[in-house]
């Protein structure tokens, strides 16, 4: 993942998600669910495109699994969190929603009940 602010996105995904933050002498990782995150800098200059818009080719989003969406949903909105889709049944047993991250990223949050899989 490429920042402008490492140290603010690596935050940012420790507060809203639950990552663990791990700090190298030159770099900031996040373990976030179960997957090892480098954060690279990015500085003006340095030839980084900006974010695309979305939806667009290539990888679209990361999701992650979550127990009682509707609780996380409702806890992460209280932290000002944008919904770019509510939790929402999309098949019996799976209920998704799409979050805005740092730099525009798009994250779903994913629950799946057991009986359906």
């Amino acid at each position: 993942m490429r920042s402008p602010d490492p140290e603010a996105t690596a935050v940012w995904l420790q507060d809203i998600l639950g990552g663990v933050i791990i700090r190298g002498p030159s770099r900031i990782d996040v373990k976030l669910g179960g997957a090892n995150v480098f954060i690279a800098p990015v500085t003006a200059g340095d030839g980084v495109n900006s974010p695309p818009l979305t939806p667009y080719q290539g990888l679209d989003h990361f999701g992650l699994t979550v127990k009682d969406i509707d609780a996380v949903a409702a806890e992460i909105k209280g932290k000002g969190v944008e919904f770019t889709k509510e939790p929402t049944t999309i098949r019996p047993g799976v209920r998704i929603c799409f979050i805005r991250g740092p730099q525009g990223i798009s994250i779903e949050l994913l629950e799946r009940d057991k009986k359906y899989v």
